[in-house]
């Protein structure tokens, strides 16, 4: 039987998850490949030992993995940008296939990691990069390659899915919130890139690149994270009918491409609503399929060492060559502004309790061109709280109005603005 080594940079909570399966599922490996995919060497640091791993397979240098003929896989979960771009790139240089799961350098520097694969007829995979064991990448690489797919959208970090789910459960705060999620190992330490949104960001990046045909880095995705939202908002939320989830969302308006990530509004009964916890889920449309929803746990060592150890094999069972080395970023789209997009909004503010203030207000939205959809009025006190969901508008004229009602002497405070998704087509 003929054997195929694997090169493994990295044997940390991944890392180790991909070896463990590569033996323990070595059986089944061979009976969807016809190949011996065996573990030959790993990478890491000096002195680094494992309970599950053979010493004499262990290498502090690239260069033993490089070098190795036996090594016809390399799989790449050290992370980062340097030198994981340079270890990629030498590899994929070599003929050497590459598997990886590292989003930020695929969002970063996806062109020359592709570029670099089909010089050589290599393979670039990475599956594990976007949704975890949410096989997303390969549905729209292959599956669904000449559906025109028009929309993404999708709950694509855990962290942040987990820590609103658990402020719509319990009406906690975020910052309470946040800190059971790191005791429970949900949240990292410094959860800063889930938090703000820049790892949703980087996924929606590869994501849209594969959905459009088109290269989406992640300097093109504008991303908001969860910090602002507050436990008000989530009992208006409940109160209008929706849930408050972060969102990844790439459209394709009129040939141009636009894609953000931002904390939105969702009706209830919309598919991705009722997806809780950890969990992840991508949500796709076109004309060609209408919509279909793919849902699964997207981090942890064993989902992600599943999708690592899936694109292993699907390499095997393609080598050598085959359509989906290339990156398929064959078009050129341009960008749409995100003032121009449609979108509804919610929006709770607070101003002075007094008669002809929420005519004011009205009117500024008005002569913005902006329409009030439902309006709630709460007095306390001296002040009120307004809640309001807008009728979709464009961004800009939305914005014009937040900051001139800002200005208005009437208006205490920032006012909380947030999107409302999945209703009208105008407002996806």
């Amino acid at each position: 039987m003929e054997r195929v080594g694997v090169g493994l940079l990295g044997h940390g909570t991944v890392g180790s998850g991909v070896s463990k399966l590569l033996r323990e599922s070595a059986e089944e490996i061979q009976l969807a490949t016809g190949k011996d995919v065996y573990l030959r060497r790993v990478c890491e640091l000096p002195g680094y030992t494992h309970p599950d791993l053979d010493p004499a397979l262990v290498t502090d240098s690239f260069q033993d993995i490089l070098e190795d003929e036996q090594i016809a896989i390399v799989v790449e979960l050290i992370g980062g940008i340097s030198p994981a771009l340079e270890y990629q790139i030498a590899a994929l240089q070599a003929g050497k296939h590459v598997v990886t799961a590292n989003k930020q350098l695929l969002s970063q520097h996806g062109a020359a990691l592709f570029e670099a694969a089909q010089a050589s007829r290599a393979h670039l995979r990475f599956e594990a990069s976007a949704v975890g064991a949410v096989p997303v990448i390969k549905v729209l690489r292959e599956s669904l390659v000449a559906a025109e797919v028009k929309g993404v959208a999708g709950i694509v970090n855990g962290t942040t899915n987990y820590v609103l789910s658990a402020m719509t459960d319990t009406g906690a705060a975020y910052e309470d919130v946040l800190k059971q999620a790191q005791q429970l190992g949900y949240a990292e330490a410094d959860p800063t890139d889930d938090v703000t949104g820049k790892d949703a960001a980087a996924k929606m990046a590869i994501l849209a690149s594969i959905a459009f045909h088109s290269r989406v880095t992640l300097a093109d995705v504008e991303h908001e994270g969860i910090t602002s939202i507050t436990a008000a908002d989530i009992l208006h939320a409940k109160a209008f009918g929706y849930v408050i989830k972060l969102l990844g969302v790439a459209k394709l308006i009129d040939g141009a491409v636009n894609v953000r990530v931002y904390p939105a509004f969702l009706p209830k009964e919309h598919p991705l609503a009722s997806v809780t916890g950890a969990y992840n889920a991508v949500f796709l449309e076109s004309d060609s399929f209408d919509e279909i929803m793919l849902m699964g746990p997207g981090a942890g060592s064993v989902p992600t060492a599943s999708a690592v150890v899936g694109d292993i094999i699907s390499i095997v069972n393609t080598m050598p060559g085959g359509f989906v080395q290339n990156c398929t970023c064959y078009k050129t789209l341009p960008f749409l502004p995100h003032e121009q997009v449609m979108s509804s909004f919610y929006l709770r503010l607070q101003a002075v309790d007094k008669p002809g203030v929420l005519g004011r207000i009205a009117a500024v939205f008005g002569e913005e061109g902006v329409s009030i959809r439902s309006v709630v009025q709460t007095g306390r006190g001296d002040s009120a709280e307004l809640v309001m969901v807008l009728h979709p508008a464009p961004e800009a004229a939305v914005k014009r109005a937040v900051e001139r009602l800002v200005e208005l002497d009437e208006v205490l405070g920032s006012p909380s603005l947030i999107r409302v998704e999945g209703e009208d087509t105008e407002a996806r």
